[in-house]
């Protein structure tokens, strides 16, 4: 009898143990989920997952939101104008994707794509969580993440000024 008890306590344990890394395991991978303060607080990126589970962010926040005094269409909204294709150049920057089809797991992300509408150009991407998931590094690069640049986010938190 104590046998089937001690393999009773064991399994149920073992279906304890799985569940809680499971958990885990998903809650690491959404832990890059939300909204991030860009490098020079220039813009915020809402990151979210599409249907797929992939992981995608678009710009839901700019500093500078329309064009100022000194540059071409001032007061308008700032549009793609540095997109390489015509027909994209009148598309909003606000709410516009620059992070597209990332796989995430524990905190990292690769095979993905960033988009700069700064310069109009689209690079392969990758994405690590650091400082207990306060920082988002990102990686942009052409070819190997050798020859990349990497830019740090911080996690976005309401109660900063909006001035920031």
């Amino acid at each position: 009898m104590t046998t089937i008890r001690a393999w009773g306590i064991g399994c149920v344990l073992f279906a304890l143990l799985i569940t809680a890394t499971v958990g885990y395991a998903a809650a690491a991978e959404d832990s890059v989920l939300g909204v991030w303060v860009t490098e020079g607080g220039k813009s915020r990126v809402e990151l979210f997952k599409d249907e797929k589970g992939r992981v995608n962010g678009k710009i839901i926040w700019l500093k500078e939101p329309c064009y100022r005094e000194d540059e071409e269409d001032t007061g308008q909204p700032r549009r793609d104008k540095n997109n390489p294709e015509p027909k994209l150049q009148s598309r909003p920057i606000m709410q516009l994707q620059v992070l597209s089809a990332f796989s995430c797991d524990e905190g990292y992300c690769k095979k993905g794509r960033i988009y700069d509408p700064e310069n109009g150009k689209t690079y392969k991407c990758k994405m690590s969580l650091e400082k207990a998931g306060k920082e988002l590094h990102v990686r942009g690069y052409i070819g190997i993440s050798v020859l990349g640049r990497t830019t740090v986010w911080t996690r976005y938190a309401p109660a900063e000024k909006e001035s920031k």
